[in-house]
């Protein structure tokens, strides 16, 4: 080998040794945007979606479990993305700053039980893919997905900084479903006050539809009631002309974006 070929062939191997000859960018500067993964589960794939933020390197990340209503159940990984705050991190991708982690339940199941727990291994496995940051980790949900906010905080009570539930409930709603509950408390004398005191030490944001015919916001304004009473700090928002949708108001609100990404675990908002 020629002695004025080897200078050569050291400076193309340093540079592929440091990605510069057309590797793939890393996190940081890739585009925002969602991608799609898959978790093993009680003995079965479970797809999910990860909205994925543009962010410094190194940066932890604050972390928003989004938990979808009856129409987005399936099998595909997406359709929980087109929904409730898909639309709005789509139109403000490059500035929306935290991972927002969207699990999919099966047909004809609820967010109780075993699909509660398979929502929290999604998020543990996001979070630790992705940099999630533990003391800014937060809860939402609309319609069923609601009523999964308050099963997956009473299931792991100290997991959550906040909690922004949506047209959700606590009792079913009507006989056709009697599924549709937060298991650990829907059948207590009061579970209103049940769930109140269990997670008085979370803060959270209701919203509701005063006209809501699907899920009645009688449950949301009893627990706000409750919440009172045992000194729980529970926000309630209800729209006087809204309907089931609450979801495309809350989630186009800047300001629930700011107090939820604000909260800390430790109590603290910044």
């Amino acid at each position: 080998m020629s002695r004025r070929l080897l200078p050569v062939l050291l400076a193309c191997l340093l540079a592929l040794l440091m990605g510069a000859c057309g590797s793939t960018p890393p996190p940081s500067t890739a585009p925002a945007g969602f991608v799609q993964r898959s978790l093993v589960f009680a003995g079965r794939e479970r797809p999910y979606a990860v909205f994925v933020p543009a962010h410094a390197p190194g940066a932890r990340l604050p972390v928003v479990l989004f938990l979808h209503g009856s129409g987005e159940r399936g099998r595909d990984g997406l359709a929980q993305t087109r929904v409730g705050p898909g639309p709005w991190l789509r139109a403000h991708a490059a500035s929306f700053p935290a991972l927002v982690v969207m699990p999919q339940v099966d047909q004809d199941e609820e967010w109780m039980g075993a699909n509660a727990r398979m929502a929290l291994a999604v998020l543990d496995a996001a979070s630790a893919e992705f940099g999630g940051d533990p003391e800014r980790t937060y809860a939402t949900g609309m319609s069923m997905g609601g009523y999964g906010t308050w099963e997956v905080a009473l299931a792991a009570p100290d997991r959550f900084a906040a909690l922004v539930p949506v047209c959700g409930g606590v009792r079913a709603p009507r006989p056709q479903r009697p599924t549709l509950k937060v298991s650990e408390v829907a059948d207590l004398a009061d579970p209103y006050a049940a769930l109140a005191s269990r997670l008085r030490h979370i803060p959270a944001w209701l919203f509701h539809g005063a006209r809501d015919d699907v899920v009645p916001p009688v449950d949301d304004r009893r627990l706000h009631a409750a919440a009172r009473t045992v000194g729980a700090d529970f926000r309630y928002t209800e729209y006087p002309e809204g309907n089931h949708n609450a979801w495309d108001a809350t989630y186009a609100n800047p300001a629930m974006w700011d107090w939820l990404l604000a909260q800390r675990r430790s109590g603290e908002a910044r």
